[in-house]
């Protein structure tokens, strides 16, 4: 019986080791596929949000009660980056 199971072991092993070293790669191929993937997106994302123009905007409180006095539910988010109302800050030490 146990020399069975030694032959039977010795048989697979020459199959093993190459599926073994496919099947170990191709996990760390795929890996760091996803990895690039979720920077790219990442990147992606941030580029869009730093579209977002509401802190620059005369309207914007700051205040997390009330973000914009024009457009409060549209403030801070991807709606915000074509505002028609925007106005820039403008400095009040200047009057």
């Amino acid at each position: 019986m146990l020399k069975l199971i030694s032959d039977l072991i010795h048989g697979i092993q020459f199959f093993l080791i190459p599926i073994c070293f496919v099947v170990a790669w191709s996990v760390i191929i795929l890996g760091a596929w996803s990895l690039w993937a979720t920077v790219r997106d990442s990147v992606n994302k941030a580029k869009q949000m730093h579209q977002i123009p509401c802190t620059g905007c005369q309207f914007f409180t700051d205040d997390y009660r009330l973000k914009c006095t024009v457009h409060p539910s549209r403030a801070n988010t991807e709606e915000a980056i074509d505002c028609t109302d925007f106005h820039a800050k403008t400095n009040p030490m200047l009057y």
